[in-house]
């Protein structure tokens, strides 16, 4: 299953960094986020809470502003 988190505050590549790394180490979460989309494509192997995902993004500092399954090939 594929989720698109739109995030606000990122503003440079160490932010896209940051919030990559606190995504990835989440058990089951593999993330690649899009600095100039203000979002991360999170491609879960498990069930992972949206919660789960948006503590971590909130904890390093950012705001998630919404997460939704991705549908279709293009998002």
């Amino acid at each position: 299953m594929k989720k698109i988190m739109k995030i606000n505050g990122m503003s440079c590549e160490h932010c896209q960094a940051r919030v990559e790394k606190v995504l990835n180490e989440i058990d089951g979460v593999e993330a690649k986020v899009e600095l100039k989309k203000n979002r991360a494509v999170v491609t879960l192997s498990k069930e992972v809470a949206d919660q789960t995902l948006s503590h971590a993004v909130t904890e390093a500092g950012y705001e998630v502003v919404s997460i939704a399954e991705k549908k279709g090939l293009f998002s």
